[in-house]
């Protein structure tokens, strides 16, 4: 697996130095990072006392050459109603923003890099594991 896109909780582990995080970070040639996951990364660092220091660590792996930023359209939103429905006739609901995150996978034709187990009931979207 070359390419995959990094859920909130891979950053906040990447951050942490999780080690098995870090090896599959160093793995693949190619990170997403959705429009999501960077709005959740921003909403932790205003809840914390380093805002600073972080948007500068932040703004250092976002130009990492591997990492790319990808954003929410029109497609995205048609992908997440999809999933919504899904879910939701399932009864097995998910946090909103979980959705758009899928959603974006699955748009990009990336496996999800994620801890969550929740993602797995979701029709279509590829899950990475760390080795």
């Amino acid at each position: 697996m070359n390419k995959i896109l990094i859920d909130t909780n891979i950053y906040s582990e990447f951050k942490r130095n999780n080690i098995n995080v870090i090896k599959k970070l160093q793995e693949v040639k190619y990170i997403g990072v959705s429009t999501t996951v960077l709005g959740e990364i921003h909403a932790g660092f205003k809840l914390g006392n380093r805002v600073q220091q972080n948007i500068l660590e932040l703004n250092m792996f976002l130009d990492t050459p591997r990492v790319h930023f990808l954003t929410l359209d029109e497609y995205t939103a048609e992908i997440y109603a999809t999933i919504f429905q899904f879910l939701k006739k399932n009864g097995t609901p998910i946090p909103t923003n979980d959705i758009w995150i899928a959603a974006s996978a699955i748009q990009y034709g990336l496996p999800l890099f994620t801890l969550d187990k929740h993602f797995k009931g979701i029709d279509k979207l590829l899950l990475a594991v760390s080795s």
